[in-house]
């Protein structure tokens, strides 16, 4: 599944995977470029709780909650566009 994802991200040029120091993580075997530590995993979860107060869709007992995939991609791309690059579609 680790490889899939790396696939998935290689045509974006994401090449550097950070994590805590769970476990799980020393049970698989991860890329040279694989760092430890709280301060980058720190801002991935922050991004993710704002995502997650902004974006109700994403809590699932809301009533903004939709079964669709097709809604929650445009809300999600709606909302990277406007919150990462500042972009009004």
């Amino acid at each position: 599944m680790l490889k899939e994802l790396r696939k998935l991200l290689e045509p974006f040029g994401i090449a550097n995977l950070f994590t805590d120091d769970w476990g799980a993580y020393h049970r698989v075997p991860l890329a040279p470029n694989h760092f430890v530590g709280k301060r980058n995993t720190q801002r991935i979860e922050r991004k993710h709780l704002t995502w997650r107060t902004r974006i109700k869709r994403l809590a699932r007992k809301t009533i903004c909650f939709s079964k669709c995939e097709v809604m929650h991609d445009t809300v999600i791309g709606l909302f990277i566009n406007r919150y990462e690059f500042g972009l009004e579609i």
